[in-house]
């Protein structure tokens, strides 16, 4: 049976000339009440996602959101308001309330839109290409339950496993459609998709919890939701009978998910807002080595079925490929049009975020990497918020496995993981093979060679 919340897969097209219609008529009614300059965003959502536990259904949430921004420049005055009420006088109140408030702010110098030669063009057919990033899953509510139920078996089949945080199946249609007064109108539309599970084992304080989950922007990008049951089972069971460490100095492999959390250190150092507010460790750093010689990191904002791909930026500016480190060097920092105003640079078109960032790999599997480490520590759960991104100091409590003679040997947690941000990118020795699809960030595990790990004493 289809679900009316999500529609067939060359459904949306009309959404989005709604959408880009009512874009139009804002941008008409802002350039009547004397706005030098304007942009409109406008989204809609739909989504299905249902919960499970202990073989029961615990939540079923059907959502349909949309919302409307509208921002408008008096030079370089600027004021936005948004709705998500679509009624004609929503919208005139919401245009009124955006030129109020631009009539009464301060000056801003790097205040207005991007420049419009930057600005992202359609290609012959008018139309921006969606990278295959439209793939509506049709799915009810009582075949996710269904999924969601024989996830959360296929763990509990592990007689290991003593309880359940639950299991998840999620879908969602996302349209949108920006628009400014340089003449520029871009339309996207992108699906999600997640099926995932948590788990616990063992009894009273020896109890550890771990689980897994599975997405993509197509079904058939999914795991299977009994492999999705049956890994969170494994990664549970794994962590029984967890052990401190004596305090020391080792070799520390990130795991696939755990390293992606060091390329977002990178990125919020080099990000426009921390650079211009001084609140980064790396001031001044373009063009500076930061990484070892054989190191890389590309942007790839056209990949087909990529997690972040898209043609053109928040702002409207083209996207396109390119290094953000190459040969260990800093290339580039991350910037939108206001923060490249503010920092006196042109823009890199990441108004909104990065657009697929892919580390390349200098070493094989992550089973390869353990035995290339000899002794020291796997980690696979970062804790806590210990970064200090001015001054790039970095303490996190830490979970995962003890590595002797290049094999996992036991479980540990209740560590913590210390070092400066320069100094563990300076001694990344190696870079796994083994991508995890699941974020924009696609890396795969990342061995530090050296960090302090503080555990028992002793």
């Amino acid at each position: 049976m289809s679900d009316p919340q999500h529609p067939a897969p060359d459904g949306g097209r009309d959404r989005l000339d709604r959408l880009e219609a009512i874009a139009g008529q804002l941008l008409e009614r802002c350039r009547q009440r004397g706005a030098s300059q304007a942009e409109v965003s406008c989204s809609e959502e739909h989504g299905l996602s249902v919960d499970v536990r202990m073989g029961e259904v615990e939540t079923i949430e059907s959502t349909r959101d949309r919302g409307i921004a509208v921002t408008v420049y008096f030079g370089r005055r600027k004021g936005s308001a948004s709705t998500a009420d679509l009624r004609d006088e929503s919208l005139e109140a919401t245009v009124e309330q955006a030129c109020a408030i631009a009539r009464h702010t301060e000056e801003d110098p790097a205040a207005g839109l991007a420049d419009a030669e930057l600005m992202a063009r359609p290609g012959a057919d008018g139309r921006f290409p969606d990278f295959d990033g439209w793939h509506p899953w049709d799915i009810d509510a009582a075949r996710a339950i269904e999924l969601a139920l024989a996830c959360e078996q296929a763990g509990r089949d592990d007689a290991r496993i003593s309880n359940s945080d639950g299991a998840s199946v999620g879908s969602s249609t996302s349209l949108g459609v920006y628009a400014n007064s340089h003449g520029f109108v871009g339309r996207e539309r992108g699906t999600r998709h997640t099926i995932g599970c948590a788990l616990i084992a063992g009894q009273g304080d020896d109890m550890q919890r771990d689980g897994w989950y599975t997405t993509a922007v197509a079904r058939d990008g999914l795991e299977s939701a009994a492999a999705v049951g049956r890994k969170a089972a494994e990664r549970t069971v794994a962590r029984l009978q967890p052990r401190s460490v004596a305090t020391g100095a080792m070799p520390v492999l990130f795991s696939a998910e755990a390293a992606r959390s060091l390329v977002g250190h990178l990125l919020g150092a080099v990000s426009g807002g921390a650079l211009y507010r001084k609140a980064s460790f790396l001031l001044d750093s373009a063009g500076t080595q930061l990484f070892p010689d054989w190191f890389a990191i590309d942007e790839l904002p056209f990949l087909a079925r990529g997690l972040n791909s898209a043609a053109f930026d928040a702002d409207g500016v083209a996207t396109r490929e390119a290094p953000l480190v190459r040969d260990g060097v800093l290339q580039r920092y991350v910037l939108g049009s206001y923060s490249a105003r503010k920092l006196g640079l042109q823009t890199t078109a990441n108004a909104g975020g990065v657009h697929n960032l892919e580390v390349a790999a200098n070493a094989g599997s992550l089973a390869d990497m353990l035995r290339g480490m000899g002794r020291g520590l796997l980690v696979t759960e970062l804790m806590g918020q210990g970064v200090n991104a001015v001054t790039g100091d970095y303490s996190r409590g830490a979970a995962g496995f003890m590595v002797e003679e290049g094999a996992l040997a036991y479980p540990v947690d209740g560590i913590t993981i210390a070092g400066n941000l320069r100094s563990m990118f300076r001694a990344i020795e190696a870079v796994g093979s083994e991508i995890d699809p699941r974020s924009h960030v696609r890396t795969g595990p990342i061995l530090v060679g050296r960090m302090t790990v503080a555990g028992a004493a002793g």
